[in-house]
């Protein structure tokens, strides 16, 4: 890196939209800029911070997109600069000045469940990646860990960081059997044949800008965008009427869910609440039937945040087959016996995926449930005598009930947090079952669709152990434990590009890697470029 007189790094940190989520969070963030300073000036560097503290609004993160561009309009493009990130952040409250920025960029997040940093630094990655913007990204507990400080002095000499990427193999150059391929690619053909509508309710959720396929992109592989509007969703709310949600309510608890109600609408979910999220889910069926999604996504955290309750139990309810019924104003049901695959935050994606995924595993006789999930954190756990690197994967509730131990009967519905969800709603919680899973990414990258997979295991931990990672992270949302084979922490967080990962059971080890392997397949038949990561089972190519 060209070092200046002065070797100064200058220092930006994007943030949330939401005032409260700001505030709340702000205090984590300014304990990590300063252990990441310390750090930067024992290499004889210094730090300048883009803009200060706002004592109004009592924080001192990038708020907007107008607030980023008029941030970078002052930096000086040619100087090494740094995205310090221990919060969700919208990526596209500083997108805009990264575009124009020359010098080298380093994204850095603290290794901590407490706020989702290391999820809005996966976003950020994800968006530069598919803007074509170089960068390096780095990550730490504590800021003082060998493989930090190693990154870090060779970005501060060389303006990158080499990375250990030996986990990926290209599906072009690896061979599998023949029978495989075959299924993929026959299934892939079919789909792509037939077209499918993805139903999305508004776009570009939260600033994710690597989580839009532009449409060019998207309708080589045979999808096409039905674009709908939230307002018609709340619309359609409003048409649904107490005893249809009552139906709904009354089909869950016959299940067995349970719900976690209370008084106070402010801090406490409430049987109201609820029952407005049964008329979402109604709602959102009726809206699919009409236009004929074969999926849809809700955005919800922009627009329906200030206007209704939360999305999730919805979500999580459509991502399930077994689900309340939902019958049209004229008494037909709808998608009987079948998920409406939703994705979470209208991670297209996601929905790409998740489609895929649903409609193939059902090809190979097994249940296609499957759901986004946050990487939000991990560390290493002793299983059943093994010292393994246990993901924390969670979401705000998307799951669906399929893949908890005990189904309806080991979920509950706890308010959101108040500090996201203004009007609270609940969420579908569980702990994800032991098993095997197939999990994945499709991003964009060099303007074109990539997919990563790779195969994984959920695994049980002590309830003492997962209630304190629930609680060291967000107890309100359902947890998923994975460790994921073949890959290491820091191999997977240098490789993945976004903050996403998309997960899916399989019977047991080997159809997981039989049907990771049928669904590379398929991906690179609809012309995704396809990219095996970690333990996958293939038949060696020879040389």
């Amino acid at each position: 890196m060209k070092q200046g007189v002065l070797k100064q790094i200058v220092l930006v940190s994007s943030g949330d939209l939401r005032l409260s989520a700001n505030q709340n969070c702000w205090a984590a963030q300014f304990q990590m800029e300063g252990n990441l300073t310390t750090a930067i000036e024992k290499f004889g560097w210094t730090v300048k911070r883009a803009h200060p503290y706002n004592s109004t609004k009592k924080h001192g993160f990038i708020d907007s997109q107008r607030m980023g561009m008029d941030v970078f309009h002052d930096i000086d493009p040619n100087q090494p600069l740094i995205v310090a990130e221990s919060v969700w952040q919208y990526s596209h409250h500083i997108l805009a000045g990264l575009t124009t920025h020359k010098g080298p960029i380093l994204t850095v997040a603290n290794w901590s469940g407490q706020w989702p940093g290391l999820v809005g630094m996966l976003n950020l990655n994800g968006c530069l990646t598919k803007a074509g913007i170089n960068y390096s990204t780095l990550w730490s507990e504590n800021f003082d860990d060998d493989f930090f400080t190693d990154g870090l002095q060779e970005w501060l000499s060389t303006g990158k960081i080499s990375y250990d990427q030996s986990h990926v193999k290209s599906f072009s150059l690896s061979k599998i059997p023949l029978a495989d391929e075959k299924k993929g690619r026959a299934f892939a053909r079919s789909l792509k044949n037939r077209k499918a509508i993805m139903g999305v309710f508004d776009e570009g959720c939260m600033g994710m800008y690597n989580a839009i396929i532009p449409d060019e992109l998207l309708h080589k592989t045979g999808f096409f965008k039905e674009r709908l509007s939230q307002s018609a969703l709340y619309a359609a709310m409003l048409q649904v009427t107490e005893k249809e949600a009552e139906a709904v309510l009354n089909w869950l608890i016959k299940k067995g869910m349970k719900f976690n109600w209370g008084t106070n609408e402010q801090t406490e979910l409430t049987k109201s609440q609820t029952l407005e999220q049964c008329k979402m889910y109604i709602a959102a069926v009726r809206i699919a039937d009409e236009f004929s999604c074969d999926t849809i996504g809700i955005q919800y955290q922009q627009g329906l945040k200030d206007l209704t309750v939360a999305s999730d139990l919805v979500e999580g309810l459509l991502n399930n087959e077994d689900r309340p019924p939902v019958y049209s104003i004229e008494g037909k049901e709808l998608y009987a016996k079948q998920a409406l695959p939703h994705f979470n935050e209208v991670d297209e994606c996601a929905g790409l995926d998740s489609l895929v995924t649903y409609k193939l595993w059902k090809e190979l006789g097994m249940t296609g449930e499957n759901t986004l999930h946050d990487i939000r954190w991990g560390e290493n756990y002793n299983v059943e005598g093994l010292n393994q690197f246990v993901w924390l994967f969670l979401i705000s509730g998307a799951a669906p009930s399929a893949h908890f131990i005990d189904g309806y009967k080991g979920a509950s519905s706890d308010r959101q947090p108040a500090m996201y969800f203004r009007l609270g709603g609940g969420t579908l919680k569980g702990i994800s079952k032991p098993g095997f899973i197939v999990w994945s990414r499709v991003y964009v990258c060099d303007n074109a669709l990539h997919c990563d997979l790779g195969v994984g295991e959920v695994v049980a931990l002590p309830i003492e152990e997962t209630n304190r990672r629930w609680n060291e992270t967000t107890p309100e949302w359902p947890i998923m434990h994975a460790v994921l084979k073949g890959i290491s922490r820091d191999q997977m967080m240098a490789r993945h590009k976004a903050n996403h990962i998309q997960v899916v059971y399989a019977n047991y080890e080997a159809s997981a890697h039989e049907a990771c392997r049928v669904k590379a397949a398929a991906m690179d038949e609809l012309g995704i470029t396809v990219h095996f990561c970690g333990e996958v089972n293939l038949i060696k190519k020879r040389s």
